[in-house]
């Protein structure tokens, strides 16, 4: 049988099942370039304005390791470099989609049903290498689109603006297809893409918070590779074709393991257990750490690194906005108070709180991966009972976001100086109501709605984009207010006031009693 027979019926099976999911992929990151592109233009209206903001970012290490480095002053190339956030997220959804209609369902046994009929082996993953190849070019033409009608005279910038999103899309599309054909389960093969990914943004930082603009690890990384593009600014037209064909390169690797290894094997095996379980497994809690506590490790490894990061560049931070009044304007937006220093802080913890809520998204979704995959109803005939069980999955949620904001507070604390340990700590420990409430929100779905589980990572990109664009697209505040995150106080250096937080963290426990009662009453799967 032709390995791509079946592909075109595959094709249509993903495309139906992402009918919703696509399109708001599509048109939500697509869209936003020309949101902030409109806002900047208001912001900065001349030459002149630009010209000086190009150079105070510039000049301050930290947002140029934060954001990447801007090649000009033209409206386009701000954009450009406002908008990095999203360019790694449309490459992060273009590998996890791949692994969504590949490894994922053949996890679930759907794959091997489909196999028993006129299906060839590699049809799967051609099927989902066409369909996220369509769907990062329609990203790139709808930002073509919208940027050239914000800037008609700037249309070759938006084709490589657009150009640039669209190969970023592939390369990780590739990359997810060949992470699905190593690893022996989705979760492993996801956990290798977001990998790559950070591996990627690090190198990126590391060679861009020197200000060299010709640093090798900016250039090896290839989110630093597409950001050297330079849309706007003498385009570099080799890369996208450069990291087109490695995505091809990478997409026929994965198809010849596809169509060579066994249903269900992978080239990385997967570690056998112990014949007989250990005394220390003997509950809910146990078990379910001893599932997730190398992720929980490697959160916690990575956030000790970016809170002393966060701590060494306050001081730089506080030199280059000191006279620099609009931008002290926005960051008090972000989520800052008092000096500039604070201010700076202040913004990056509201960041760094989406990413811990990542981290207790991801542990909370876990309990319905084990539900999905059929080894809940074993533990449950045990006289265990349901809240028990789901009550260890909640723990490590909830206390293990709790420990990766102080770790981040700690740490930063220690970067800033012995006297700023207490009040980096506190500040740290501020924004666990809103990563509490956000993953709250995950967990009454699992218990009163499971097939909407699907809304979690929406819903946390949503609240990332309001805190880090709300400000500069002057949205108005009701809609600024959708995101737990606006309600913090602005610590450090502000007034720690209690009601917010308390009234976040009851929400959060109103969230969390209803998804544990719903999980009591529904039925299991």
């Amino acid at each position: 049988m032709n390995g791509l027979a079946g592909t075109w019926q595959l094709i249509r099976l993903a495309l139906r099942r992402d009918r919703v999911l696509l399109p708001v992929w599509i048109l939500g990151i697509g869209l936003f370039p020309a949101m902030i592109s409109s806002s900047f233009k208001e912001l900065y209206p001349d030459q002149a304005s630009r010209q000086g903001l190009v150079d105070q970012m510039m000049a301050t290490p930290s947002i140029t390791a934060l954001y990447g480095p801007i090649f000009s002053a033209d409206l386009g190339a701000l954009t450009n470099w406002r908008s990095s956030l999203l360019l790694v997220i449309a490459m992060l959804v273009g590998g996890l989609t791949v692994i969504r209609h590949t490894r994922a369902e053949e996890e679930q046994g759907r794959r091997e049903l489909l196999g028993a009929s006129v299906v060839g082996r590699g049809a799967a993953l051609a099927a989902a290498f066409v369909v996220t190849a369509i769907a990062g070019l329609l990203v790139g033409v709808v930002i073509y689109g919208t940027m050239s009608a914000a800037d008609p005279e700037g249309g070759i910038g938006a084709l490589a603006f657009g150009m640039q999103y669209a190969s970023g899309v592939w390369l990780f599309a590739a990359i997810g297809g060949l992470a699905a054909q190593l690893s022996q389960g989705a979760r492993a093969a996801r956990w290798v893409v977001g990998a790559v990914l950070g591996g990627s943004f690090l190198l990126r930082v590391l060679g861009d918070a020197g200000g060299d603009l010709n640093n090798p690890l900016s250039w090896i990384s290839p989110i630093g590779l597409l950001q050297r593009m330079r849309p706007y600014a003498d385009e570099r037209w080799w890369i996208p074709v450069l990291l087109a064909g490695v995505a091809v390169l990478v997409a026929a690797a994965a198809y010849t393991l596809s169509v060579r290894r066994d249903l269900d094997a992978g080239l990385i095996a997967q570690r056998p257990g112990r014949g007989r379980a250990p005394r220390s497994l003997s509950s809910p809690l146990a078990l379910a750490w001893r599932l997730q506590r190398g992720g929980i490790i490697g959160w916690l490894l990575g956030f000790a690194v970016i809170g002393l990061v966060m701590g060494s560049a306050a001081q730089a931070a506080t030199n280059s906005f000191a006279e620099n009044p609009q931008m002290i304007e926005l960051l008090q937006k972000l989520g800052g108070s008092a000096g500039v220093a604070d201010l700076f802080l202040g913004a990056v913890f509201s960041i760094i709180g989406i990413a811990v809520a990542a981290q207790g998204i991801q542990s909370a979704l876990r309990a319905r991966g084990e539900e999905t995959a059929v080894r809940v109803e074993p533990i449950l005939g045990a006289s265990v009972a349901r809240v028990r069980w789901l009550g260890g999955y909640v723990l490590l949620a909830l206390g293990g976001t709790a420990v990766s904001m102080a770790v981040i507070g700690l740490v930063a604390g220690i970067g800033r100086g012995s006297d700023q340990i207490l009040p980096m700590l506190g500040a740290g420990l501020s924004v666990v109501p809103a990563v509490w409430l956000t993953v709250g929100v995950v967990i009454a779905l699992f218990g009163l709605a499971p097939k909407l589980l699907g809304l979690a990572w929406p819903l946390l990109v949503a609240f990332l984009l309001l805190g880090q664009l709300g400000p500069l697209l002057q949205l108005p505040q009701w809609a600024m207010d959708l995101s737990p995150f606006t309600h913090l106080p602005h610590l450090p250096g502000g007034d720690a006031e209690p009601l917010p937080l308390v009234l976040l963290t009851a929400v959060a426990a109103l969230l969390v009693a209803a998804g544990m009662a719903g999980y009591r009453r529904r039925d299991i799967g």
